[in-house]
């Protein structure tokens, strides 16, 4: 649906911040939800230093892929155009899993809350079918 092309016009991460390379599918009107993937590449520089002998993406980067994922939908949406996203807080963050060079990490967000300039989105990321991280993810758009 979106190539990384796209989603680079929606959000203003770059490398080696951005972590979304494909939008599959994305609603923003009646359930507001976007999923997409992460191709987890050996040559991600985080792998440097996390681990070298048993390279582990951060769990840290997991919830700011999802946090990515959920703010393509957001700033999507006409009325949030433009706007500069930003974390307000992270809640029920749990990891389930590892994700290692070679994974495509599939992300999926809901957005579950909007009132004005503040929400709240749902993550799940996983690997072939399993969760490994998810959280609650609060955002504020300046």
């Amino acid at each position: 649906m979106l190539n990384i092309n796209e989603i680079k016009k929606i959000i203003p991460h770059r490398y080696p911040m951005l972590l979304i390379d494909r939008v599959t599918e994305m609603e923003i009107e009646e359930k507001q939800f976007v999923r997409g993937y992460k191709n987890v590449s050996a040559n991600e520089a985080f792998f440097q230093g996390h681990y070298p002998e048993e390279p582990i993406m951060p769990g840290v980067l997991q919830v700011e892929a999802l946090a990515q994922t959920g703010t393509v939908a957001i700033l999507s949406m006409e009325r949030f155009k433009g706007k500069t996203p930003l974390f307000a807080g992270i809640n029920k963050v749990r990891f389930k899993g590892k994700v290692v060079p070679g994974d495509k990490l599939d992300l999926y967000c809901e957005i579950i809350k909007i009132k004005g300039p503040i929400g709240i989105g749902k993550g799940i990321a996983s690997v072939d079918g399993k969760t490994v991280c998810e959280a609650e993810i609060l955002f504020a758009l300046q």
